[in-house]
């Protein structure tokens, strides 16, 4: 297993705060350049100066995921600046507490749009340059809600299930070209996701999963031998059930 990340490229999105930023400090620190995305500008700016101040090498790139063209552009932003990609962490996201009849045709469109699309068209744009270079490394932030149904969570569940078919389908493209994909699918994780979402959580915040959490699982990942895959990895907290 590798112990540093020197001379990688690390692009991650939706790294304005929680999974994502955490996940770009691991990276940092193991000495691999970040490229970090999100829409928030100014939080993206923190990020940058936080990793910059520990010696580390960042860009921020404001961006909308489910926007393919900005997306394209992320991409090309991190080439033409370290001049490669060997990770691409597809991360943002958003979902809504919300029935299927309670909810706009927006509100649906949109958590299939940040949680699904996004993803797809992160992979879409980044693969030409992993199959040009014939290495590389994806891994799609999944949720327990790719395994497991919710109710009040349809649009959120039907995104998160697509990611694992989609993540499962496309690695058969692309596993000969030397490309490894994975996807996290964590539990209650203490992020401000609930709050967004509106939902109620009974677990204490500092019970749940921590975003550290998710972060050092990506860096493993990346870690294994380049012969060596994890395929999907659930990842509850203690306090969560998972009957």
């Amino acid at each position: 297993m590798q112990t540093h990340l020197d001379g990688y490229v690390t692009v991650i999105t939706g790294a304005s705060s929680g999974i994502g930023q955490a996940t770009a400090y691991r990276f940092a620190q193991a000495g691999s350049k970040v490229v970090v995305a999100a829409r928030r500008k100014d939080r993206l700016e923190q990020v940058v100066e936080a990793v910059r101040k520990e010696g580390g090498e960042a860009l921020a790139v404001p961006m909308d995921v489910t926007d393919y063209s900005q997306v394209k552009m992320l991409v090309e932003s991190a080439v033409d600046t370290y001049g490669r990609i060997d990770v691409m962490i597809n991360n943002a996201g958003h979902a809504l507490e919300k029935s299927v009849v309670d909810s706009t045709v927006e509100e649906l469109d949109a958590q299939i749009d940040s949680n699904l699309r996004g993803v797809m068209y992160g992979c879409r744009a980044v693969l030409p340059h992993m199959i040009s270079r014939r290495e590389g490394q994806i891994i799609n932030i999944g949720s327990v809600c790719s395994v497991r149904h919710y109710p009040n969570y349809a649009a959120y569940v039907a995104a998160k299930f697509g990611v694992l078919g989609f993540t499962h389908s496309l690695y058969e493209e692309v596993r000969e070209y030397g490309i490894r994909m994975n996807v996290i699918a964590p539990g209650a994780v203490n992020t401000a996701w609930g709050d967004i979402a509106g939902a109620d959580l009974p677990w204490a915040r500092e019970d749940r999963l921590q975003p550290e959490d998710i972060a050092e699982l990506a860096f493993f990942c990346v870690s294994l031998p380049r012969r060596v895959r994890l395929e999907s990895v659930v990842v509850w907290p203690v306090c969560e059930s998972t009957t």
